[in-house]
């Protein structure tokens, strides 16, 4: 079954708190980092992500990741921020467009990571989950949380973090850029401590559902250390998440973006694409929204992937397959099975420098910006993936493409940190 612990959070000194929180490191570029350290030299991004601050090296040179580590330690020397005076667990509240999540930060068992009762629904790329391990190393810290998700089919355990939250007051509180409240909210009391552990006792598994390099480097940072023979035991052993019920949290597509189209034209590539698909013109999108509405009816019954190449937005359908399996089922799978090996020979899309990444809640505008610009040639924009459908897979020991999923709520970085 799932452990629980308690933990001493490093937090932002009163009135620092709106100052330090920062988005997280995987959602904003080196250079949007660096704009947003100009207009906010407080901000936590100094620390998740020093390269901002040393663009003329190589994002991965030690001197990035010391860079990391001085700036963390000058936010504690300077009474920035400061532990707790007792180990406690954080209830983690985001009210945005009229919805509120309600999560538990604590610390789990990297050894539930190995035996898979934390269990991940995507691969990790190697250059990512190897940054995340050095910059652990460096900090010694875990500063951006792993969001995983909890099966509450009968509602208890949140009905019972519910109540916590009805009763306790936020000890902090930012707003993030999008104007979402974030909150925290202390957890001392050692009972109710104790219930929330005898709680989650009960649970056989916890879901990955953002941060699966984050998960991967604290494992890696433990066995590391275990290699120098030494115990990893104790605050090393561990890993910082927040755990929302699987029911009340949002997904959206997480989009992909390649370098180039190779020897294609836009014209000859569409002719390509329509020996396994169904191509229309889609005409203007909403540049606003985070997904693409499909056109076709029942698009329950097909997969939908939305390409922009050449200034124009294209509908690509195919029916889905009834033999199928969970895993092929996905329209990420297809893409790759269908498009990004046998047309552009992306056999590792964990590794692929021609293939990026652009996480869901961003409007379908920039993906536009981003090719019309000239950085990319191509733009694919997803269609989310379901919840259920995220956790059969994880139950089944599949593992999606890269980049399948874009949970929300998004949690800021420099609100609680676990130290080792």
């Amino acid at each position: 079954m799932v452990r629980i612990y308690r933990f001493t959070g490093v937090r932002p000194a009163p009135g620092k708190t709106q100052g330090i929180a920062a988005v997280p490191y995987d959602v904003v570029t080196a250079e949007e980092a660096r704009e947003i350290i100009v207009r906010n030299p407080q901000s936590f991004l100094r620390v998740s992500r020093a390269d901002a601050e040393l663009p003329d090296l190589d994002p991965h040179d030690n001197r990035v990741y010391e860079r990391a580590g001085k700036n963390f330690r000058d936010l504690l020397d300077d009474a920035q921020m400061k532990p707790d005076p007792a180990p406690s667990m954080y209830l983690y509240r985001v009210q945005q467009g009229g919805e509120s999540f309600l999560g538990l930060c604590c610390c789990l068992d990297v050894d539930d990571y190995r035996t898979n009762r934390i269990r991940r629904h995507e691969q990790t790329r190697y250059d990512k989950e190897e940054d995340r391990t050095r910059h652990i190393e460096a900090t010694r810290s875990h500063n951006g949380p792993v969001v995983l998700l909890y099966r509450d089919d009968d509602g208890a355990v949140f009905s019972y973090i519910k109540s916590l939250a009805a009763t306790t007051l936020p000890a902090a509180e930012a707003y993030s850029e999008q104007g979402a409240l974030h909150q925290i909210l202390p957890i001392t009391d050692p009972k109710i401590l104790a219930k929330l552990e005898s709680l989650f006792s009960t649970i056989p598994s916890l879901y990955i559902a953002d941060g699966h390099h984050r998960a991967k480097a604290a494992v890696n940072v433990a066995d590391r250390y275990a290699a120098t023979g030494k115990p990893a035991e104790g605050e090393i052993s561990r890993l910082m998440g927040v755990m929302f019920a699987h029911d009340k949290v949002k997904i959206h597509g997480y989009s992909r973006l390649l370098t180039d189209i190779g020897s294609f034209t836009p014209e000859t590539l569409l002719e390509s694409l329509k020996k396994s698909f169904s191509i229309t013109e889609y005409g203007d999108v909403d540049g606003c929204s985070y997904n693409i509405t499909p056109k076709i009816p029942e698009p329950a019954k097909f997969h939908v992937i939305h390409i922009y190449l050449g200034g124009k937005w294209y509908e690509c359908t195919r029916p889905v397959d009834s033999c199928a399996t969970t895993l092929d089922e996905l329209d990420v799978a297809v893409l790759q099975r269908e498009v990004l090996g046998p047309l552009f020979s992306i056999t590792d899309p964990r590794g692929d420098a021609r293939l990026q990444y652009l996480g869901g809640a961003r409007p379908v505008a920039d993906l536009e910006t981003l090719v019309d610009s000239g950085e990319y040639a191509m733009a694919f924009a997803m269609q989310p993936v379901r919840v259920g459908t995220v956790l059969a897979i994880a139950d089944a020991g599949g593992v999606m493409p890269p980049k399948s999923t874009w949970f929300e709520p998004k949690l800021l970085s420099g609100l609680v940190i676990h130290t080792f």
